[in-house]
């Protein structure tokens, strides 16, 4: 009787049979998107009508949790960020001092205080604070009139030597020497050396009320202000201002018209004076509004060693601090954090080659290996400071997992709603969907950042734009509709 055939064992065939089943049990997984290697539609078709050739904007986009990029257009090319390598500075500045970091300035007297009175010099030694507004300073003063000073015979010694001085000249990137944007960094710096001056139409008196906000002790007022017609005009338009003085001491000199039906005119300028001199306008107006006296002037100079510490001032933690920072794009308190970086690593002085040293050892520390990267500040208030999209783009990748994220995302603006992007994408889908870097140079627009799109995907997005009419409507229209074509993934 012949027996009976053995049951199939052979392995290939068994394997075979259930991934076979399992095709039909299971659905297809996804597939990779390949990288795009050209530009959206609609935003080629800007730059087409515009006449802007396409190579000058780079864009690269990659999906959080993707192996490969999703949009590649001219990635690798070297390009002027302007004000978006502030994400480098506070991400680094995040990495290498922490979100809990606070600046310290003190105060040190060489004399004791008797009955409220010292007769020695009063120290104040900055330690790079980017945040002493005036409303801070003015607590500083306080917490000093607590201890019982109200007298000093001798003077006011300012040692900022924390940072080093290498730059003088606030006008030297665009010639525009009393703009805020261009007030240099000091280890002591004062409300951004900014004054804020209101023009206001007195009609009874016929004549235009100024007013300035902070108003340093040693900065005199010419008022040559005539009423006109009309309103308000945009930034301070029809006043001309004239500014002389010897360092110590300035004088500023506003000449031109005020529209009679305009409530009030605002202009913010800085760098009247020099740091210190400034420095010590503002905390003499504050030290005498308070009730107290100071007898002698200013001189710079480090704390003797025989000085006692009578005050040590802290500022927000940095983790506060790099919003401002991003969401606003100020300048002068990125210097303060890049080279704040570099005298934390290698010692003060802070310089910007320490800086640009310890930033780029972090850089290496983590595997981000960006050889195109010339990092000439940490602001991108620069003509020479140069990135890549794809190189810009992998940080903020890295950066989406670091401890720190989300102080860092937290920092960027949010679109349609606050910093540099809140009157843009107003209303939905774009609105609060979006945290982004704005960047503007002269011929050069930037834009970066991470992007929530309408089907819950999360993108990082940058886009780099070098041409003349990059700045002008073309070059953000074309952004625009970069952003409404990521929404949309």
């Amino acid at each position: 009787m012949p027996r009976p055939a053995a049951p199939c064992t052979t392995p290939g065939l068994v394997f075979r049979g259930f991934f076979f089943l399992l095709a039909f049990a299971l659905p297809a997984l996804p597939q990779a998107a390949e990288t795009a290697t050209e530009l959206p539609a609609q935003v080629g078709r800007i730059l087409d009508a515009h006449r802007i050739p396409r190579e000058t904007l780079s864009v690269w986009v990659m999906e959080l949790g993707e192996p490969a990029p999703r949009l590649a257009v001219n990635a690798g090319v070297p390009r002027n960020p302007a004000s978006t390598i502030k994400l480098l500075t506070t991400w680094a500045a995040l990495q290498e001092l922490g979100p809990g970091y606070r600046w310290h300035t003190e105060a040190w007297l060489t004399a004791p205080v008797r009955d409220g009175v010292t007769y020695g010099d009063l120290y104040l030694r900055g330690g790079g604070d980017p945040f002493l507004v005036l409303e801070r300073l003015w607590l500083l003063v306080r917490e000093l009139r607590q201890q019982g000073l109200r007298e000093i015979r001798g003077g006011l010694v300012i040692d900022n030597s924390f940072f080093a001085h290498d730059r003088t000249d606030p006008g030297a990137f665009d010639g525009q020497a009393f703009r805020a944007y261009n007030a240099l960094p000091d280890a002591l710096l004062v409300n951004f050396q900014s004054v804020n001056f209101s023009f206001v139409p007195d009609l009874q008196q016929n004549q235009v009320l100024i007013r300035a906000e902070p108003l340093p002790i040693n900065l005199q007022i010419n008022n040559r202000l005539q009423i006109g017609a009309g309103g308000c005009t945009e930034a301070g338009r029809g006043i001309q201002m004239m500014v002389g003085g010897d360092g110590q001491g300035a004088r500023v000199t506003f000449a031109g018209q005020v529209g009679r039906n305009c409530p009030s005119q605002q202009l913010n300028r800085a760098s009247l004076l020099p740091g210190p001199a400034f420095a010590y306008g503002v905390l003499r107006a504050l030290w005498q509004e308070s009730g107290g006296t100071l007898q002698g002037g200013l001189r710079l100079g480090q704390v003797p060693g025989d000085a006692t510490r009578v005050l040590r001032f802290a500022s927000p933690p940095l983790g506060e601090l790099v919003r401002p920072v991003n969401k606003w794009s100020n300048n002068v308190m990125t210097e303060h954090l890049f080279l704040t970086i570099g005298a934390e690593r290698f010692g003060a002085p802070g310089t910007p080659y320490k800086a640009r040293d310890a930033v780029l050892r972090l850089l290496g520390q983590r595997g981000l290996d960006f050889p195109e990267l010339v990092l000439d500040n940490g602001s991108g208030l620069s003509r020479e400071t140069r990135i890549s999209a794809e190189s810009l783009g992998r940080l903020l990748v890295h950066a989406w997992d670091d401890l720190y994220a989300p102080e860092f995302i937290s920092s960027m603006s949010l679109a349609g709603i606050d910093g540099t992007m809140r009157r843009r994408f107003g209303q939905p889908p774009g609105r609060g969907r979006m945290h982004l870097k704005t960047g503007r140079l002269e011929g050069t627009l930037a834009l970066a950042g991470y992007v929530h799109a309408t089907s819950g995907r999360r993108f990082v997005l940058v886009s780099l734009h070098e041409h003349p009419d990059a700045t002008r409507g073309p070059g953000e229209e074309a952004q625009d509709a970069l952003l409404n074509w990521l929404l949309r993934l």
